[in-house]
């Protein structure tokens, strides 16, 4: 494969001969929704054209006149959706993508199309592709290499001044007396796993001296996989070397998500194991800032608890502790450290979702043993040594990161900066510059990122806004940060992530809740507010149908409106909402006039040769994502094959709309596909998709990973996934599949007129084998409908007619 720098492609193409399986089967999964786009792609979609009307309507001629009568009457009615025709295309060429097109022109280097390409010119003059693509090439879903001096493996035990000391005194030479709290709600990760069973045998497989307490609390599981623990009542376990030793019996049913659950628990750990340090780890699913932590599958109803039920939780305990750990997802961010840090010294926890094996305890849990005066630091590093290199070698390809974190140290040098950051950013976005902090935020690494919540690593927003306030906030966290680690296939990840909305700016709310609750700074709380109110508002009066459901029918997305019409709909929209309020409705409604992308412009042409599509420079700076999006129709309806990163320009920066009528497969098999983000650097990349599948008939997401070593894909591992509203927290990562695992595909399926119908098993079940073959395979291309979908600076969706 060629050099990334050099010879620019997105994810590579392996097509090994025709595909099977295409047809969905049984009478319907329970899967509670779509289960690859969640919102069926009626989040924002319009009335639509039914296919039935467009059999009926004549042909391409008919609905190019029926366009032109429809654009005019709905613009003279304010409105701006337009019906286009449907071109036709030929045979595709090979696709790269746009970041690396544009880092290659931007640094001098040959462009390619994947072959027999040159240099890219926009419209036959000297503007850089850079310029050209730059809005998606810096996109949510693609990331470059680390724009800053990675943090990794670098041990920092320097102290900011001001901070307070530690509140945890070390004794020295051995004597400490150190009690580790584990609070284990085993939950699915347990129950369909057993992956707490298997990290509590990597604790009894150290070596535990007198003066090491290891006490761990177990429920929230409806069968664990040992025969030691209870299926019906909370139980306390001391670990030994070689074993568990039951200290409580029966403390009840309640809820491990129950603050009062987890104090009871602390008060009786420091009451009968007293030590000068007491640690605290919480095992089980995260879910970040928003929706915290843990997962009861015995009182799902429940949900997790919050980060102002952690506090309250710490705060009736009246414990301090020299760490908190989180051997659980998502949970590395600074609202959570902010809030811990009344209660511990030390943060220890991960930015992104947690493979399944979850932190490797053997080691570190002996060297702890061997000097119980060890410097929490260096007790910091080895967790975090452990667990990326135990991850790295069972759990190939996907992202791993844990960071130590100085709370004493963040509470002393943060909150200043961040109030001067949200600050500077609040006047960007109600300013004229909403479209900086757009950019910068898409461009962010974010985590969980088919997940939605809205996570991006802090250090890296900070830098790409390039504002003096931001870099100073990114000093102030680097700071703080005392340990990092990554593995290779994750970038940009400094340590601490933050909730800052655009995903799914509905969420905003919550967040504010629980701001209010953990008295989070109120001028970031407004920060995002106001950026949240601009990007929903941007979406309001885009005029998009927001599916592709339309756009298959012949329905072009919307076009631009003017300023007066913007004024009007945004006023009604902020006016209604809890967010957003403090915005200056004219000088928003301006700010969006100025920066509105046109549906109306993706339009196909072909020249006898070849279909592209062409926009202005200015149009595709609007741009923050490009994704090509299949359906299948099997002569009832349409089935959903997926989105994927593949596309194409010429030499003078057209995108080329020429489906070859290929889609992935494993074993030939056809699978529904959804890409996910891609990493590049300067020598590697990784792409990363997910694949709905009952996993020996459990809901679970397959993780298809290309890579530099193996740019044709391979199975990477797997995920729980839960029906909507089960909970909110995100599944770690299943550790490796199983010779034997059955796999059966899931897809969405469509009506004629754009409805969800259901999802289904699709194609024939397989059986997982070591070593399955990963490639594009030839489908009926007759039967496929291709078109592109495009994501502009407030995340709002356009798509364009089809390509065949």
């Amino acid at each position: 494969m060629p050099n990334i720098p050099n010879r620019p492609q997105g994810r590579p193409k392996n097509v090994s001969g025709a595909g099977s399986g295409l047809y969905k089967r049984g009478s319907g999964v329970n899967t509670g929704g779509p289960v690859g786009r969640q919102d069926g792609y009626a989040g924002r979609k319009s009335s639509g054209v039914s296919r039935a009307g467009v059999r009926a309507g004549g042909g391409a001629g008919t609905l190019v006149i029926l366009a032109l009568v429809v654009y005019f009457l709905l613009k003279s009615c304010g409105g701006s959706s337009l019906l286009g025709a449907v071109t036709g295309g030929s045979q595709a060429q090979s696709s790269y993508d746009a970041f690396s097109a544009a880092q290659a022109v931007t640094s001098g280097q040959t462009v390619s199309g994947g072959t027999g390409g040159s240099a890219a010119s926009v419209g036959g003059g000297s503007a850089s592709l850079s310029s050209l693509l730059g809005g998606f090439s810096g996109g949510s879903t693609v990331s470059t290499g680390w724009d800053r001096s990675a943090n990794v493996g670098k041990l920092d035990s320097s102290v900011a001044s001001g901070a307070r000391a530690k509140r945890t005194q070390i004794v020295g030479q051995g004597a400490d007396v150190v009690t580790i709290m584990i609070y284990m709600c085993g939950t699915d990760l347990e129950s369909k796993s057993g992956m707490a069973t298997a990290d509590l045998q990597e604790i009894a497989a150290a070596t535990i001296p007198d003066n090491l307490n290891i006490l761990v609390y177990t429920g929230g599981c409806k069968s664990w996989r040992n025969n030691i623990m209870s299926n019906s009542v909370n139980q306390i376990y001391k670990v030994e070397s070689g074993g568990l030793r039951c200290l409580v019996q029966d403390d009840g049913k309640d809820s491990l998500v129950k603050p009062a659950t987890l104090t009871r628990f602390i008060k009786f750990c420091a009451q009968n194991y007293p030590a000068n340090r007491f640690d605290l780890i919480f095992w089980d699913h995260g879910g970040g800032s928003i929706s915290g932590y843990g997962y009861d599958e015995k009182n799902a109803s429940l949900g997790s608890m919050g980060l102002s039920g952690i506090d309250s939780a710490l705060k009736n305990a009246g414990v301090s502790f020299d760490f908190i750990g989180f051997d659980a997802c998502l949970m590395a961010t600074l609202e959570t450290g902010l809030m811990l840090e009344p209660y511990a010294d030390y943060l220890i926890a991960s930015e992104e979702t947690e493979p399944g094996i979850g932190w490797y305890y053997t080691n570190w849990v002996t060297a702890l043993g061997k000097n119980t005066s060890m410097a929490t630091l260096d007790l910091g590093k080895q967790i975090v040594d452990d667990f990326v290199a135990a991850c790295n070698q069972r759990c190939a390809g996907q992202k791993t990161t844990l960071s130590v974190v100085d709370l004493a140290e963040l509470k002393t040098t943060v909150p200043t900066a961040l109030k001067k950051f949200a600050g500077a950013t609040s006047a960007q976005i109600s300013g004229s510059d909403y479209k900086t902090v757009s950019d910068a935020r898409a461009g962010t690494r974010e985590f969980a990122a088919s997940s939605k919540i809205d996570q991006v690593d802090l250090v890296h927003l900070a830098t790409k806004l390039g504002t003096p306030e931001g870099e100073q906030l990114a000093q102030a966290l680097l700071g703080a940060v005392k340990y990092n680690k990554t593995s290779s296939s994750i970038t940009n990840a400094y340590g601490i992530s933050i909730y800052f909305p655009y995903q799914r700016t509905g969420k905003v709310s919550s967040a504010v809740a629980a701001y209010q609750a953990i008295g989070m700074d109120s001028d970031y709380t407004r920060c995002i507010q106001e950026f949240a109110g601009l990007t929903g508002g941007g979406q309001s009066v885009s005029g998009a149908s927001g599916s592709p459901l339309d756009s298959l029918f012949g329905a072009a997305s919307g076009g631009v409106s003017s300023e007066l019409d913007i004024s009007s709909l945004l006023g009604a929209f902020l006016g209604g909402g809890e967010y957003g309020r403090s915005l200056d409705v004219d000088a928003a409604a301006q700010t969006i006039a100025d920066n509105q992308f046109d549906g109306t412009a993706l339009v196909w042409t072909n020249d006898g040769s070849q279909t592209t599509l062409r926009l202005s420079e200015e149009q595709w700076s609007l741009v923050h994502e490009l994704e090509l999006n299949v359906f299948y129709d099997d002569g009832e309806g349409y089935i959903d094959l997926g989105l994927d990163n593949v596309f194409s320009f010429t030499d003078d920066g057209a995108l080329i709309g020429d489906y070859d009528g290929t889609w992935l497969a494993i074993d030939s098999q056809v699978i529904p596909y959804y890409y996910v983000d891609s990493i590049y650097t300067e020598d590697s990349f990784s792409i990363t998709g997910r694949v709905p599948v009952l996993l020996n008939g459990e809901r679970a997401e397959l993780l298809i990973v290309f890579d530099t070593e193996n740019p044709d894909g391979y199975i990477a591992g797997a995920r729980t996934v839960y029906l909507d509203g089960q909970t909110d927290t995100v599944a770690k990562e299943m550790t490796e599949l199983q010779e034997g695992d059955t796999l059966d595909l899931v897809c969405d399926y469509y009506s004629y007129d754009g409805d969800y119908q259901n999802s289904y098993l699709f194609g024939e079940q397989l059986t997982y084998k070591e070593g399955m073959k990963i490639s594009n395979v030839t489908i009926n291309k007759e039967a496929a409908v291709a078109t592109y979908l495009f994501r502009d600076i407030y995340n709002q969706e356009y798509w364009t007619t089809p390509m065949n």
